[in-house]
């Protein structure tokens, strides 16, 4: 199985510290060894950080982990691969343009007799993340046009995720850089920071933050990951089924299917 990694903020926010100890799972404490990438969205645009090797040996990993890029939304994977070989192309995250936004999507899970009709999206790698990504974008574009507010997409994003459920194990996480949606197979889990702010510790390495000094009164900053980044920190977990519209930091809607 592979690993997520996200993060929901109403100030633009760096990751590193949850990046460290993820970057650690893939290959050091983890089995992850098959890939890792991560994006940052800065406004429309979004910065795009991939390597088809064990990010605790990636050299690229580390100039990110030295290079804290503040984001307010932010997608990161690392892969153990079961369908699709290693490389580059079937490295989550993976990324399309829909109504004139980057959509990004990372998907945990392997989904088993999965063969969606061909549409306007298509797969470039062949793992079947990248085609459920695909038919998903297909789905609203299909049933959408012309942009249309999240809020109105968000019962076709649900159902498209119980039906690839349907299929096997579908942990996912979805952006188009001004929300985050988060859907929940089998283990997901998630902790919004706000203030009063105090010190996290790390489970896979040893780095220690205090959130205090890094942070301002106002500042809210949702972290999602399969599993709890930290071990001093109370973290939520989704039950299966369960899913998550998040901006800015908090939870817009929530729901278990």
């Amino acid at each position: 199985m592979c690993e997520l990694l996200g993060m929901s903020a109403n100030v633009p926010t760096d990751i590193v510290f949850s990046f460290t100890g993820l970057m650690r799972r893939g290959g050091g404490t983890g089995p992850h060894r098959d890939g890792w990438g991560i994006g940052f969205y800065e406004g429309r645009g979004l910065r795009l950080f991939q390597e088809p090797r064990a990010s605790s040996e990636s050299e690229v990993a580390q100039l990110v982990q030295r290079y804290p890029i503040k984001s307010e939304v932010v997608i990161g994977h690392i892969r153990q691969a079961n369908v699709g070989k290693v490389c580059l192309a079937n490295t989550h995250p993976f990324v399309r343009e829909l109504w004139g936004r980057n959509w990004c999507f990372a998907h945990n899970g392997q989904l088993a007799d999965f063969s969606p009709a061909p549409g306007f999206y298509r797969p470039v790698g062949d793992t079947d993340s990248e085609a459920a990504f695909c038919d998903l974008l297909n789905r609203l574009r299909a049933a959408f046009p012309e942009p249309v507010p999240v809020e109105v997409v968000l019962p076709g994003l649900v159902s498209a995720c119980v039906a690839y459920r349907g299929h096997g194990v579908f942990n996912c996480l979805l952006s188009d850089g001004d929300w985050l949606f988060s859907f929940c197979s089998s283990k997901l889990a998630h902790i919004t920071r706000r203030a009063p702010f105090g010190p996290a510790q790390l489970k896979d390495v040893d780095v220690r933050v205090d959130f205090q000094a890094e942070t301002t009164p106002n500042d809210v900053v949702t972290v999602l990951a399969t599993e709890p980044l930290t071990d001093n920190e109370r973290w939520n977990l989704y039950q299966p089924g369960e899913w998550r519209l998040w901006r800015a930091g908090e939870c817009l809607a929530q729901g278990n299917t």
